[in-house]
């Protein structure tokens, strides 16, 4: 290994030595090993620091916080203390593949553009089924906020992006650092405030190098629903959408938070923000009533049986 890492790994961790401990090994054996793993553990934890201290590897360094300050944060955190070129995302709860790094190098440094944000596909792990994410990648010249938010179907993944999946310049980071107080679409806000610079675009590897345990029997950040936190969010980012992509955030995911509400003013203000400032398609129509009249579980469990066998479909196709 080179004294001077090429890239960093920041994983922001709290109160889960067992998990953080499982993604680190498996950063620790990826076959690109110029590398320095950077855990930043958010507030004190002497569990945490025990188990990664008992791991024993120099490229791996812990910060600890003097107290707890969110996940953006402690990534912010981490892009400082960064000695690589590039900095590469992992959540502690979430495992990669053991080519992951390597691919994703590859394809940055083949990249036409000096900043570029290269993700990947992963494998979406639930209770359930396990099916690949995103099923599709960006076309020539598509608007990368559509292709992140516009559904082609009636679930998400069509597009994709999640925290475990980004790789990118240590530099554009500091530049762009993550929005600090935000409780959901961490991954998509600094992603799209990232592509609004010069001289940045997205790459999407093809392969999926990234296990995403969806485990909805532990609590997660992702299944929180801060709905009017978030509806705020997106009224005030509508220039990083194009209106096709405005509808689409608004009445898939804003309203996937805001039906817990079971209000009626609610569904008539989500809805008539998306017309209003968007260009809703039949899909994001359908989509919108099925969030709103369908149970989520049976939602969730009707999507994981179409796409498992969508799934199995292609993969005998291939």
């Amino acid at each position: 290994m080179s004294a001077i890492p090429e890239v960093s790994v920041v994983i922001p961790t709290r109160g889960r030595p067992e998990l953080v401990t499982r993604a680190v090994r498996g950063v620790l054996a990826q076959t690109f090993d110029n590398l320095e793993v950077i855990v930043v553990v958010d507030g004190p934890d002497d569990g945490t620091v025990a188990a990664l201290g008992a791991i024993g590897d120099p490229r791996l360094r812990t910060v600890v916080l003097p107290r707890s300050g969110g996940a953006p944060n402690a990534r912010n955190t981490g892009v400082a203390a960064a000695q690589g070129a590039f900095v590469a995302m992992l959540d502690d709860d979430d495992e990669w593949l053991p080519e992951k790094l390597a691919v994703q190098l590859e394809t940055a440094k083949s990249a036409d553009v000096p900043l570029p944000i290269v993700t990947c596909r992963l494998v979406n792990r639930t209770p359930r089924a396990d099916f690949v994410m995103p099923r599709r990648l960006p076309e020539p010249g598509e608007a990368r906020s559509e292709y992140l938010t516009v559904r082609r179907g009636l679930f998400h993944g069509d597009g994709f992006v999640q925290t475990s999946m980004i790789l990118a310049p240590t530099a554009l980071f500091r530049k762009v650092p993550f929005t600090v107080g935000l409780p959901r679409l961490q991954e998509l806000d600094w992603t799209l405030r990232a592509l609004a610079e010069d001289g940045v675009d997205l790459f999407v590897a093809p392969e999926a190098l990234v296990l995403w345990h969806a485990d909805e029997n532990r609590p997660r950040l992702s299944l929180a629903s801060p709905w009017e936190q978030m509806f705020d969010w997106s009224r005030r980012n509508r220039a990083l959408f194009t209106p096709r992509a405005y509808a689409a955030v608004t009445m898939s995911v804003i309203s996937s938070m805001a039906v817990a509400s079971g209000s009626f003013r609610v569904f008539r203000a989500v809805l008539g923000e998306a017309v209003r400032h968007g260009r809703p398609g039949f899909f994001d129509y359908l989509t919108f009533l099925q969030i709103w009249l369908v149970p989520p579980k049976l939602r969730a469990t009707l999507r994981d049986r179409l796409l498992r066998r969508r799934s199995a479909g292609e993969a005998v196709a291939a």
